[in-house]
C-alpha cells in the first residue's frame, strides 16, 4: 500500500510508528496492510483517550454522582479491538538469543488466524 491518504501519512505520530515498526521489517499483502491501518488507527485513538483522560481526570461527574470518564470504558474498547487486529496480522514476537537479548524474527511468513487470547504451546 502506498503512503497516501489510506497509509502512513493519515496516521498519528503513534500509529504512524506501530506501522513504520511493522512495514521496516515485514511483507504485507493488501489484506494485511488493510489490517495494519486500523491497527495504527485504533493506537492513535488510545492515545488520544489517554491524552483526554490525562487533562480531564479519571473520574467524570455525573447525575448518579462520580464516575469513570467515558474515555476509560472507550479506551477498554479499543484496546481489545487493537489486540484482535495485532493477532490477526500474526507478526512473529521476538525469541531470546544465546544472550539472553531479544530481538524480532527475521522476516518470515505468518500461518493462519489464531485467536487473541491463546496462550503459546497449545495446539
Amino acid at each position: 500500500m502506498d503512503n497516501d491518504l489510506h497509509g502512513e501519512k493519515s496516521l498519528a505520530e503513534t500509529g504512524s510508528k506501530l506501522w513504520r515498526a511493522v512495514t521496516d521489517d515485514y511483507e504485507l499483502d493488501a489484506h494485511e496492510e488493510l489490517l495494519l491501518l486500523e491497527a495504527c488507527r485504533t493506537a492513535d485513538v488510545l492515545h488520544s483517550l489517554s491524552e483526554l483522560v490525562e487533562t480531564e481526570g479519571l473520574l467524570d461527574a455525573s447525575s448518579q454522582g462520580r464516575r469513570a470518564h467515558p474515555a476509560v470504558t472507550e479506551a477498554r474498547q479499543q484496546r481489545i479491538v487493537l489486540a484482535r487486529l495485532l493477532a490477526a496480522l500474526q507478526l512473529p514476537v521476538g525469541e531470546d538469543d544465546a544472550d539472553g537479548d531479544s530481538s524480532p524474527s527475521p522476516p518470515r511468513r505468518r500461518g493462519g488466524p489464531r485467536g487473541a487470547y491463546r496462550p503459546r504451546g497449545v495446539a
